[in-house]
């Protein structure tokens, strides 16, 4: 996929996206992780197939040291040397023909100048909030190698990795089981099939009612009502008779 740039072509940077396939091995360091891909790579495996992906990234800024006085001077007279530098360069290749390599000194020493002056300027401002130098870092806990589903058996036998069991791929959750059947409420088959008899003392109202064939919802919910009620009249006049008759 391309994208269409405002001079009327088209950029062949695509959109990042995570890889598909399985995990073939998983290392805590990238070093561990880069000399597997390494010795894929001599057993004649497509690596154009893997890819690298790191999870839990993690920043860490490490502490390098104090910063004072001299090293803020000596690092900004650092910095402006080296774009005095360049400045000087391109003074002395396009200059005319009577240039000598004076210039080139003077520039570097201009430049380290200025660089010095600003950082120490720079340092007395911030002094405060922060006094010592740092290095910023981006880590991931775990370093997974993915292969395309294809090559994922013969890159586990290079790497011994076989009989191991990995997490999903990032990017790709297990698939969820399936759900149950749902088994119908009502017994019997055809077109006149009703529902089942609910047992004495239950809510008439939670009683299964399938609707017979010519009436609606709640015609058959009525008519489901009126037998039950019937059904109990009648058990109470017969155990009533069967009391008179003892």
């Amino acid at each position: 996929m391309s994208n269409q740039t405002q001079f009327g072509g088209r950029g062949g940077r695509e959109i990042p996206t995570l890889p598909k396939g399985e995990t073939v091995a998983s290392f805590e360091t990238y070093a561990e992780a880069q000399a597997a891909v390494d010795r894929l790579s001599k057993a004649e495996f497509p690596v154009k197939e893997l890819a690298i992906v790191g999870t839990d990234l993690t920043s860490v800024e490490r502490i390098t040291g104090k910063l004072t006085w001299s090293r803020a001077a000596g690092a900004g007279a650092l910095s402006g040397a080296w774009f005095g530098l360049f400045l000087g360069l391109l003074f002395f290749i396009f200059a005319p023909s009577g240039a000598s390599l004076g210039i080139l000194g003077a520039a570097v020493l201009i430049g380290a100048g200025f660089g010095m002056i600003f950082s120490v300027v720079s340092y007395s401002l911030n002094r405060r909030r922060r006094d010592f130098t740092s290095v910023m870092q981006v880590l991931a806990t775990r370093y997974a190698i993915i292969a395309e589903p294809a090559h994922v058996a013969r890159a586990r036998t290079v790497l011994g990795t076989t009989g191991e069991t990995f997490a999903p791929a990032p990017g790709h959750a297990p698939a969820a089981p399936p759900a149950p059947p749902v088994v119908p409420a009502a017994t019997g088959s055809g077109p006149d099939a009703t529902a089942a008899t609910p047992p004495e003392g239950a809510d008439e109202a939670s009683a299964p009612v399938e609707t017979p064939r010519g009436l609606t919802y709640g015609e058959a919910q009525d008519a489901a009502r009126r037998a039950a009620r019937e059904a109990r009249e009648a058990e109470r006049r017969a155990a009533d008779a069967g009391d008179g008759g003892a």
